[in-house]
């Protein structure tokens, strides 16, 4: 006797499975993540992060294109600055690197691509920490949420649509909502950071911006054993103001980013950190997987858990072999 349910019909050709698949990942789901460094005359490999750059301003700029022609939904800016301080004092310059580089973006894309800051003190303090150290060597929270406002408001007004707090700070999005709503950024939205695990995917993130790290940062990024801890801070960014929130890394914290969407009112975002890239990318290299299937794959897992965008290095890429 032959079942009468049998699902395997609507597998039978692309078209049918095309019309009854439950998730879709376009251009507009992905934002790109570029690294801006200062004093280059040209784009500087990764080394473990193949085919990713710290890009000049002009190269920038030309990604900038590229992502928008492509109908991304956003490019993410970090900077690499040449010279680091223990306060990160470069973050706030106007003439810093980061804040060129928005600037130059919004320049070259209008409104036509949302641009997006990192709003984190590690690319440029001496120590490498996401905020400014006490005098017993710890990180101070409060003193570090001052200079994350005015990081934010700089940031607003050289040119970012969404600023992007990811130090992992209590009270961040508040001070910062604060400041911007002062400075007559109403409209700057918040895209929080709001479970930023201390991962060990990160590393070649570390590489990318020139990491000035020793030790690690577990006394304010989550520890990885906890689920229900990111719903607390999730649910205190959205209550300071938060635009949009966010799980990183993605791929092994889907059930933290299930559980996150599902309590959410704004939009989930998720990245699929480099850690993540670089071993799909070795895998890959070595004929281990098929890169193009994998990398599909991986992205479609992280929307259907929950993330309305998924912030990935292969944004640009990806978006030339999908439907808009």
């Amino acid at each position: 006797m032959f079942p009468t349910d049998r699902p395997r019909r609507l597998r039978t050709t692309p078209a049918l499975r095309r019309l009854v698949a439950e998730t879709d990942v376009r251009p507009r789901h992905l934002v790109l993540p570029v690294f801006v460094a200062e004093g280059l005359d040209a784009p500087k490999p990764i080394s473990s992060m193949p085919g990713v750059v710290q890009h000049t301003r002009e190269t920038l700029r030309k990604a900038a294109a590229e992502a928008a022609g492509a109908g991304l939904g956003g490019i993410m800016l970090f900077g690499v600055p040449a010279r680091h301080d223990a306060t990160g004092s470069g973050a706030v310059d106007p003439d810093g690197i980061l804040n060129v580089g928005l600037r130059e973006v919004r320049e070259e894309v209008g409104d036509a691509l949302p641009v997006m800051a990192d709003t984190c003190l590690d690319e440029f303090t001496d120590h490498g920490h996401c905020g400014v150290l006490a005098a017993d060597g710890s990180v101070d929270n409060d003193a570090t949420l001052e200079i994350y406002a005015d990081m934010a408001v700089a940031q607003a007004e050289a040119g970012a649509h969404v600023v992007a707090p990811s130090g992992m700070m209590d009270g961040q999005v508040g001070r910062i909502r604060e400041a911007l709503d002062a400075a007559a950024h109403a409209d700057t939205a918040i895209l929080a950071y709001s479970a930023k695990y201390a991962s060990a995917f990160y590393g070649p993130f570390r590489e990318a911006v020139d990491s000035q790290l020793k030790g690690d940062r577990r006394t304010y990024q989550q520890d990885p054993a906890n689920a229900r801890e990111a719903l607390r801070e999730a649910t205190l960014d959205l209550a300071e103001g938060a635009d949009m929130v966010m799980v990183k890394p993605a791929m092994g914290y889907l059930d933290v980013l299930r559980s996150v969407a599902e309590v959410s009112e704004v939009p989930v975002a998720a990245y699929q950190v480099s850690g993540e890239y670089a071993m799909i990318s070795a895998a890959a290299e070595r004929g281990w997987i098929d890169r193009e299937r994998t990398i599909l794959e991986t992205i479609t897992g992280i929307r259907r858990a929950g993330a309305d965008i998924v912030l990935t290095y292969w944004a640009t890429e990806l978006a030339g072999r999908l439907d808009r």
